[in-house]
């Protein structure tokens, strides 16, 4: 495949020392994810899914083997300018919202602004207010979180990952805690920001139901890739969202 490397995984291991014991949670992980692509990662528990989302999210380095995000090598840089590329480059969405409770939902989108001193506050406004109609939130924007169901709330938490407009989407289990028509809602969504916008996702799943709307699939086991292959029939979201029965019927 031709086009920008947006992630370079190259033998990447993480081990931790647990007591006397060393474990091995990465033996030797390496892929490369291209600009526009919609990757998932998949795996049981405890086949190493979440340490590498911490290591591609900037939240953790590798023991040894080198990863470039956008063409940076993090494990060179120090806490302060991994904290800054974390925030200029990902857009983070996971399972749990993380929304401020007290705060409305255009104030949850501006929050990563507010690192970028550059802008005025007019400035953040209007790129929260884009960020949210992207999500199909007009109108909500003065709505604390918990006058939004659960699926609004994960639309608010993908404008916040979309304000700085970074390089890709991180999702940790984002349709998780929702149920089968709100996760096909959020999965529509996705396909939109990645086949309309081009937007890069990697969405950390177990559901083989949630891979089926991308484009690539890595499976991971005991900390290796086991399996990386290309989707060849992309399931729509929207399609299997017509096909489910009326909501009343849930």
């Amino acid at each position: 495949m031709s086009g920008k490397k947006i992630l370079q995984l190259e033998d990447i291991r993480r081990e931790f020392i647990m007591g006397s014991e060393v474990v091995k949670a990465l033996r030797g992980i390496t892929f490369d994810v291209y600009e526009g692509e919609f990757v998932t990662i998949m795996g049981s528990s405890g086949s190493g899914k979440t340490t590498l989302l911490n290591i591609l999210g900037c939240l953790d380095k590798p023991t040894s083997g080198n990863y470039l995000l956008d063409g940076v090598s993090v494990s060179k840089l120090s806490r302060n300018e991994l904290a800054r590329l974390r925030n200029r480059k990902i857009g983070f969405v996971f399972q749990s919202y993380n929304l401020l409770p007290r705060t409305s939902a255009l104030e949850n989108v501006e929050l990563p602004l507010f690192y970028n001193p550059g802008l005025s506050t007019s400035e953040r406004k209007q790129r929260a207010m884009a960020a949210l109609s992207e999500v199909k939130l007009q109108g909500r924007e003065e709505h604390m979180p918990n006058q939004l169901s659960g699926g609004q709330q994960q639309r608010v938490a993908i404008a916040r990952a979309l304000v700085n407009q970074p390089v890709m989407i991180l999702a940790d289990e984002a349709t998780g805690n929702l149920d089968s028509r709100t996760s096909y809602e959020i999965m529509a969504l996705m396909q939109e920001l990645n086949q309309q916008e081009g937007k890069t996702i990697v969405f950390v799943t177990h559901e083989p139901d949630i891979a089926s709307f991308s484009t690539r699939t890595v499976m991971l086991r005991d900390g290796r890739v086991v399996k990386d292959t290309k989707n060849e029939n992309v399931r729509s979201a929207k399609e299997a969202l017509a096909a489910l029965p009326p909501a009343d019927d849930y």
